[in-house]
């Protein structure tokens, strides 16, 4: 079962999109939710092309407390009523077996907080970053890489699905990353009312099958069938088909090549990340 799951916000409109799927997460397990607001730093808002006159340089940093503020208490209204909403718990001593979430204020860039919050956390929740106009690719590459735990990145300007994480499908080609992300995701899959095999093509050479990976699942009491299928566009079949089962959530390894020759050459996991309209949890 998830215990703690990271929100890591800032004012770029986001917020409803990943509280709202966090939240769907956290009633489901009876998880505590920590959103950390992201405010940067005075040093981080100043240009380091020239030197600023101090008048100037106080008007850039009160506007920019200005502005924190105002997406800082927009975040605590809007956490408050969306607890208020659906009987969450507010608080900051969480108890087992209840949902919860608390608000904290943390200074620094956005992909610093993941890292220093994501380690100790069963999730860290993200939006799907958007590469044409360069918006949270740091944070996905910061939570998979160094915070180094599962990453629910969620669709755009959508709520969480009915049931969200009630029907999963799991990416399996028999790689070090698709193993970690069955690993590390155990918790969701033993709350999960049906889980989908997903195999296509041969797989890594000397991996486990897919049926090793259906006595696993059972050795945990968890019940799952596999779907295989063979296709030249494996991510986009990834995603296709994980709608065509009626499943509102797909778990994967990430970025087994390396991130940077996956964005320029166009890896499985990019074209995830690039494409997917439904929400997926990342395992690097």
């Amino acid at each position: 079962m998830l215990s703690k799951i990271i929100v890591p916000v800032r004012g770029d409109g986001m917020v409803e999109t990943v509280l709202g799927h966090a939240v769907a997460l956290a009633k489901h397990h009876n998880a505590h939710i920590v959103v950390a607001h992201c405010r940067a730093r005075t040093e981080d808002l100043m240009p380091y092309s020239r030197a600023l006159p101090s008048f100037a340089r106080d008007t850039m940093v009160e506007q920019a407390r200005e502005l924190a503020d105002q997406q800082e208490q927009a975040v605590r209204e809007q956490l408050h009523d969306l607890a208020q909403s659906l009987e969450l718990m507010v608080t900051d001593t969480p108890s087992q077996g209840t949902a919860s979430i608390e608000f904290v204020e943390e200074y620094g860039m956005m992909a610093d907080v993941i890292k220093r919050r994501g380690r100790l956390a069963d999730l860290v929740v993200v939006a799907k970053p958007d590469r044409d106009r360069n918006l949270g690719v740091n944070s996905l590459k910061s939570a998979l890489f160094r915070a180094g735990r599962p990453v629910l990145m969620c669709p755009p300007k959508s709520e969480a699905p009915d049931g969200f994480g009630g029907r999963m499908t799991i990416a399996w080609n028999g790689s070090l990353e698709a193993s970690r992300a069955v690993a590390m995701t155990l918790g969701i899959a033993q709350a999960a009312q049906s889980v989908t095999i997903l195999s296509g093509g041969k797989g890594e050479p000397q991996g486990a099958p897919a049926e090793e990976l259906v006595a696993y699942y059972s050795l945990r009491g968890i019940t799952a069938e596999i779907h295989r299928f063979e296709t030249r566009t494996p991510a986009e079949s990834l995603l296709s088909i994980t709608t065509e089962l009626g499943a509102n959530l797909l778990v994967m390894g990430a970025y087994g090549q390396n991130h940077e020759r996956e964005t320029l050459f166009g890896g499985n996991t990019q074209v995830v990340v690039d494409k997917a309209e439904i929400p997926v949890i990342l395992v690097h």
